[in-house]
């Protein structure tokens, strides 16, 4: 076998356990007012997560507009909107400040992981994510003060 076939077959191979965001949910980062705060894995899987989240999300994404609950024949494509309007509720929300928060939407729930100052902050951050159109749930997994565990499945 040549060289650079064997090494684009063991590439090709390893891109299935590269962790990315497959599905293109809305992740990005709300804050980073707090050093050293582990960096949530977020909505990146694997290829072989990712086959098998497949099924669950097409019948979730459904299922909301078959029970009359969605106005789009795909809870997912509600998606783009809710982090686009949650960008701008944050914005102005004190109990965002001080935290380093990162944002996931996958199927109207909101998840918002990261570290915060105080334990109140949390479920604030809930609410504030909640009193956003479309959202069925809101989530906050975070880490509270320096020293406290880590809630949330990190990058590392």
């Amino acid at each position: 076998m040549k060289p650079l076939l064997l090494v684009a077959l063991l590439l090709s191979g390893s891109a299935d356990e590269q962790r990315l965001n497959r599905f293109d949910d809305p992740f990005e980062v709300l804050s980073t007012d707090i050093a050293g705060c582990p960096e949530p894995r977020g909505p990146r899987i694997t290829a072989a997560e990712a086959r098998v989240q497949a099924h669950h999300r097409a019948e979730r994404g459904t299922s909301c507009w078959l029970a009359g609950q969605c106005s789009e024949p795909n809870a997912y494509r509600f998606d783009a909107g809710i982090a686009a309007a949650l960008r701008e509720r944050f914005k102005e929300a004190p109990a965002l400040r001080p935290s380093s928060l990162w944002m996931t939407v996958q199927g109207r729930i909101v998840y918002l992981e990261g570290c915060v100052a105080s334990a109140a902050q949390g479920p604030q951050l809930e609410a504030v994510a909640r009193g956003a159109p479309n959202v069925l749930q809101a989530v906050a997994l975070v880490r509270v003060g320096p020293d406290g565990a880590v809630p949330y499945r990190r990058m590392d």
